[in-house]
């Protein structure tokens, strides 16, 4: 590596004043890094839409770069629009363009059915204010309904104005580099940056990764699954994971890397320190 690579955080909004402490905490911990930017995730609907704007009022104020989600699922454009003038006003500079998760049982969708359909109506409505991210996926989206068809909805996002996108996380770097090349054959040339999740709980991250679509190898699994009551050799097993998968990433070409902290700071930390990234 020539040159640092872009390192960004992803956090979820709290939801209790002891939630909003330990948070800021963590930004602050996080900061040795200089992060290129946090991001902040959002629920369908605007469920979280105050816990997002408290997050990124609490990034901003620590100093640093907030990211904010916007969702597709139950939003409309004008709820839209108000959210881009207070982030305009708060002098946010980047965007998260996702479709989103549906909750069970939601029937309304809202007025964007895809994120390409998000991307288009901001870059209609605020030109170039925002640098906007969107979603990739290594092992496809597993409402897809194969990977040309994934690899071609990512391509209606980048072609909408997206600038760059963050992927799901993966264990398989061959995967990334085969998404790299896949995208470079059909003109995608925005920089992908591999989401990574430390492993610090087997059961929760079995849990995500079955949701999301996410492969955890067998050989990483049975391995997991032999530690998972004792905490300390899961997380040194993992951090020594994780650690080999991110060298690997960044000394085949990869960006940066975009952490899925779950709002922690030591796990990520650990991480960054063995990379020789804080």
């Amino acid at each position: 590596m020539t040159e640092k690579p872009e390192i960004s955080f992803e956090f979820f909004p709290p939801k209790t004043a002891q939630g909003v402490t330990n948070l800021n905490q963590v930004l602050g911990e996080l900061d040795v890094v200089s992060p290129s930017f946090y991001s902040v995730t959002f629920g369908a609907g605007g469920s979280t839409r105050e816990g997002t704007l408290g997050a990124v009022i609490s990034i901003i104020d620590a100093g640093g770069n907030a990211a904010p989600h916007i969702s597709c699922v139950g939003a409309s454009k004008k709820n839209v629009l108000e959210m881009l003038g207070e982030y305009e006003a708060m002098g946010v500079k980047r965007l998260v363009a996702l479709r989103g998760d549906r909750p069970s049982g939601m029937v309304e969708l809202g007025d964007f059915a895809h994120a390409n359909e998000l991307v288009e109506f901001i870059r209609a409505e605020t030109g170039e204010q925002f640098l906007i991210a969107v979603a990739a996926y290594p092992e496809y989206h597993p409402e897809s309904a194969n990977p040309q068809a994934d690899l071609m909805n990512f391509k209606r996002k980048v072609d909408a104005g997206a600038d760059m996108a963050l992927t799901q996380y993966f264990f398989n770097a061959d995967a990334y580099f085969a998404l790299l090349d896949s995208a470079q054959r059909i003109g995608v040339e925005v920089p992908i940056m591999p989401g990574i999740m430390p492993i610090t709980n087997f059961v929760q991250l079995a849990r995500f990764s079955d949701i999301c679509g996410a492969e955890i190898p067998r050989w990483l699994r049975g391995r997991l699954e032999q530690y998972q009551d004792d905490i300390d050799s899961l997380l040194s097993f993992g951090a020594d994971v994780i650690t080999t998968l991110c060298d690997c990433l960044l000394e085949g070409g990869a960006p940066g890397i975009h952490f899925y902290t779950l709002n922690k700071s030591k796990p990520t930390l650990d991480i960054c320190q063995r990379l020789e990234l804080a």
